[in-house]
């Protein structure tokens, strides 16, 4: 079964499905292979991956830095709209879950601009030059650490970029009183923590899992 947006009835995500652009036939094939795993409830529905793509092709980034990758999906519909010249920096510890990725990037032509960087996200941007400037950011990954990759990512933050943060809604948990799980309290927290302050503007799609869509003021 295909990823889909939470909170949809069977009915409307067909509807979503008829009225949005299919995916491209390298990017059905990711969405199969990665339907086999365990962990395929990780990948990004698709209808979110076409919203991204075309955020991408509007807005024209010369670098996009991703923090968590898993089979690269997202990576792959965003390299897709890149202009020429530009690159993703993939952050991800998973060699076995990237190499999927990697396949299915070269398959569709595109692993010239993603630059894949297996090891822990914040010590990879950390080490990136003082000077660079990330012009959108992808975060989807563990989800205790959202608060310190947004931090760091927005310090380094174009002024006209934009970051994005996946699985925000966490299928409805945040609004469960009784769930005080790990990763549900750390989701609740960063929602709260960029919702209080006045260093963004935010907007919290619902979209795929819940996607925030954040950018200065």
């Amino acid at each position: 079964m295909s990823p889909r947006s939470s909170g949809l009835s069977d009915e409307l995500n067909s509807y979503v499905i008829d009225h949005s652009s299919p995916p491209s036939e390298v990017q059905q094939r990711l969405i199969d292979v990665t339907a086999t795993m365990p962990m395929a409830m990780m990948q990004i529905a698709p209808e979110q991956g076409e919203f991204m793509a075309a955020l991408v092709a509007l807005t024209q980034p010369s670098l996009i830095v991703e923090v968590g990758t898993f089979t690269g999906y997202s990576a792959l519909s965003m390299a897709g709209a890149l202009p020429d010249g530009a690159r993703i920096i993939c952050c991800d510890v998973s060699e076995e879950w990237t190499s999927i990725g990697r396949e299915h990037w070269e398959a569709a032509g595109l692993s010239d601009r993603i630059d894949l960087r297996l090891g822990p996200a914040i010590d990879t941007r950390r080490a990136m030059p003082a000077d660079t400037v990330i012009d959108l950011a992808f975060i989807d990954a563990d989800k205790g650490g959202y608060a310190d990759y947004y931090e760091e990512i927005l310090g380094r933050l174009a002024p006209d970029g934009a970051i994005l943060v996946d699985n925000t809604l966490w299928s409805g948990a945040v609004l469960d009183d009784d769930d005080d799980s790990t990763d549900t309290v750390a989701i609740r927290d960063f929602n709260s923590m960029v919702a209080d302050a006045p260093r963004t503007r935010q907007v919290l799609l619902p979209i795929g899992d819940g996607l925030t869509l954040l950018r200065h003021p």
